[in-house]
C-alpha cells in the first residue's frame, strides 16, 4: 500500500506528509482545495507527464516521494530485478523532482531512473481512474486488452503460443518478400555483398591480431627506453669494480667469518644465492642485449595492418570477430540469391506450414477468448445489477477474420450495451451517459481488480452524474474493491464518504499572503460535520446531522455484511 505521501511546492501545495492506511480511504472538501492536486502529484509520481506549471510561483523545484510497503509476492520485485534496482523490507520510495524549467529527476529506493522506468515500475504500484478512464472504455482497441486480462494465465499462454508462430511466419514471410524483389534489386544486391565479402576475405583476419599488433606497437615504441635499461643494469652488474665484483668479495668475506663462527653460516648462504641468482640475471640480460633489434620498417608495417583492420571494422564490426560473423552471414546470403528460385519454393512451402499452425493456435486462442468473455459478460451483469442497472445488456462481440493475422491474433472485440429495453445494442460511445459510463468503469474495475495485483488504486471522482441509491450502490462497490486492494477516492457523495475506513478533509488557507493546502483525518463527529455539509451545502442543519449520522450508521452494517 501506499504508506506516506510527502509533497513540496507543488501547486498550491507547500509542504504536506500526509499518512495513508489500508482500506478505503476518502478524500472530500471544496471545490478548489486541493484534493485533484494530490491525485496529480501520486500520478506524477508513479510517470505521469511533468510541466513545470506544477511548480509553486517562486520557487526553484517541486518534489513528490511516496513510500510503498509490499508483500513479498508483489509484481514489482520483478520489474525491480529488471531495472536493477533493490527492494529491502518490503519497502520501495518512489522521488520525482519537477524544476521551474520543466526537467525531472527521478529516484527509485534512492537510484537515479529515467521517467519510462519509473512509469514501468510505478504502474504495478498505484492504478489511477478518472473522468477520462470513460474515454478509455469508448476506445475500441482497447477492448480486446481488458479481455485478454479478464482471461489472466489461460489466455496469456495461449497468447504465448500464437505470438512465438506469428514471429515465425513474418520473418518468413519477410524472406520471401526480400527474395521476391525485383531481378534488377537482387543483381545490385549479389554484387554488393560479394564485394564486401571478398574484401574481408582478402584481409586474412586471424583473431585477436588487432591486440596483439597493439601490443607489439607499444613494445617497439618502447624499444630505445627498454634497451637503455637493459644496457645500464647489465653495465652495473657485469664487469671490473662492478655488483657481481663487490658482491663476490663479501661473498668470500662472509664464507671464512662462517668457517670461524657457525653463527654467519645463514647469511653467507644467503648472499652466495643472492650472488649466484644476480650472476644468472646478468646472463640474461647480456643475451637479450644480443637478440633486441629496432626494426622502424616492422613498426610501419604494423600500422598498415591496423589500419587495414579498422577500416573493415568501420563498415562491418566494431571486433575482428563480428566481421568474421558478418562476413559468415553474407555467405550465406550470396548462396540464397544465387538459388533464389530453389530457395522461394522451399519458404512458400515453409510459409503454407507455418501459416497452417498460425490458424490452429489463433483458432484456439480466439475458443479461448470466447469461453472468457461470455464468464466476464455474466459478471459484468452481475455487477451492473449491484449498481441499479439490471436493465442494461451488456454484450461482447467478435469480429473474427482468420486470414488477417496480427500480432494479437485474428479476432476484433468491441463492448456493446443497450441500457433501456427494447433499444438496439450499440457501441458504448453511443449509448452510454456520463453517469452510465462511470457505473460501467466501476464494474469493470470491481471484476479487474482481483486479477491485476495492484497496490494501490485512485479513484478521481468517478461518481460523478450519479444519486441516490445508485450513489449507495457506488460507495459499496468502491468498498468491496478497497477489500482487496487500499483504494484512495475523491468524492462528492456523501453515501461514498460515509463508507470510508479513513476520511481526510482537504481545505486552504491563506497564510502571508499565499494559499496553502492542508489535509486533516476526520475524528467520527468531525465525519458527521462534513458529511453534513456534503448534503446540505454550507448550512448544516439538526436534520442533516442526523441525516449524516444514520449514514455512517448504515455503512458500518454494510460493512459488516
Amino acid at each position: 500500500m501506499l504508506a506516506e505521501l510527502s509533497i513540496k511546492n507543488f501547486a498550491i501545495i507547500e509542504a504536506l506528509t500526509i499518512p495513508f492506511e489500508k482500506g478505503l480511504t476518502v478524500l472530500t472538501g471544496e471545490t478548489g482545495a486541493g484534493k485533484s492536486i494530490i491525485i496529480d502529484a501520486i500520478h506524477l509520481l508513479v510517470g505521469g507527464r511533468g510541466s513545470a506549471e506544477f511548480v509553486r510561483h517562486g520557487e526553484i523545484k517541486a518534489e513528490i516521494e511516496g513510500l510503498f510497503q509490499l508483500e513479498a509476492t508483489h509484481p514489482v520485485y520483478t520489474k525491480a530485478l529488471e531495472f536493477g534496482i533493490d527492494i529491502e523490507e518490503g519497502m520501495v520510495i518512489l522521488r520525482r523532482d519537477i524544476s521551474r524549467t520543466g526537467k525531472s529527476v527521478c529516484r527509485i529506493n534512492g537510484k537515479l531512473v529515467t521517467i519510462s522506468t519509473l512509469r514501468e515500475v510505478g504502474s504495478t504500484l498505484v492504478d489511477i481512474h478518472g473522468q477520462h478512464e470513460h474515454q478509455e472504455l469508448m476506445d475500441e482497441t482497447r477492448h480486446l486488452p481488458l479481455l485478454d486480462q479478464f482471461g489472466s494465465e489461460e489466455i496469456l499462454a495461449s497468447q504465448g503460443e500464437y505470438t512465438q508462430v506469428f514471429r515465425r511466419y513474418q520473418q518468413t514471410l519477410q524472406k520471401l518478400k526480400s527474395l521476391s524483389e525485383n531481378d534488377q534489386l537482387t543483381a545490385h544486391r549479389l554484387d554488393l555483398i560479394q564485394f564486401q565479402l571478398n574484401e574481408i576475405l582478402n584481409a586474412n583476419l586471424k583473431l585477436d591480431e588487432d591486440e596483439e599488433l597493439y601490443e607489439e606497437k607499444r613494445k617497439l615504441g618502447n624499444f630505445e627506453r627498454v634497451f637503455e635499461a637493459i644496457q645500464s643494469s647489465h653495465i652495473a652488474l657485469q664487469g671490473e669494480q662492478k655488483g657481481l665484483d663487490w658482491i663476490s668479495m663479501v661473498m668470500g668475506h662472509l664464507e671464512d667469518a662462517a668457517a670461524l663462527d657457525g653463527a654467519y653460516k645463514n647469511i653467507s648462504e644467503s648472499v652466495s644465492n643472492c650472488f649466484y641468482q644476480l650472476e644468472d640475471a646478468a646472463h640474461f640480460l647480456r643475451n637479450e642485449l644480443d637478440v633486441l633489434e629496432y626494426d622502424p620498417e616492422r613498426l610501419n608495417e604494423i600500422d598498415n595492418r591496423l589500419n587495414e583492420i579498422n577500416q573493415l571494422k568501420r563498415k562491418y564490426g566494431r571486433t575482428i570477430n563480428e566481421i568474421t560473423e558478418y562476413a559468415a552471414k553474407i555467405e550465406e546470403e550470396i548462396e540464397t540469391l544465387q538459388n533464389k528460385e530453389t530457395h522461394i519454393s522451399e519458404l512458400e512451402k515453409e510459409l503454407v506450414s507455418i501459416r497452417k499452425d498460425l490458424m490452429l493456435e489463433a483458432k484456439q486462442l480466439t475458443e479461448l477468448r470466447h469461453k472468457w468473455a461470455e464468464k466476464l459478460t455474466k459478471l459484468i451483469h452481475k455487477e451492473l445489477k449491484e449498481l441499479y442497472m439490471e436493465k442494461t445488456v451488456f454484450e461482447i462481440r467478435f469480429i473474427v477474420n482468420p486470414l488477417n493475422f496480427s500480432k494479437s491474433g485474428v479476432d476484433h472485440v468491441e463492448f456493446y450495451i443497450s441500457t433501456n429495453p427494447g433499444e438496439p445494442l450499440k457501441t458504448l460511445s453511443k449509448v452510454a451517459s456520463g453517469g452510465e459510463l462511470s457505473r460501467i468503469m466501476l464494474a469493470l474495475k470491481s471484476i479487474f481488480s482481483k486479477h491485476q495485483g495492484i497496490t494501490s488504486i485512485i479513484f478521481d471522482e468517478v461518481d460523478t452524474g450519479v444519486s441516490g441509491r445508485v450513489a449507495q450502490s457506488i460507495g459499496e462497490k468502491i468498498y468491496k474493491v478497497a477489500t482487496g486492494s487500499q483504494v484512495l477516492c475523491i468524492s462528492h457523495l456523501p453515501q461514498v464518504a460515509a463508507m470510508a475506513d479513513t476520511h481526510l478533509f482537504i481545505s486552504k488557507i491563506i497564510k502571508g499572503g499565499r494559499t496553502k493546502t492542508s489535509v486533516t483525518p476526520l475524528t467520527v463527529d468531525e465525519k458527521i460535520n462534513e458529511i453534513g455539509r456534503i448534503i446540505s451545502g454550507a448550512e448544516i442543519t439538526d436534520l442533516t446531522k442526523k441525516h449524516a449520522e444514520e449514514l455512517l450508521f448504515l455503512a458500518a452494517e454494510n460493512k459488516k455484511n
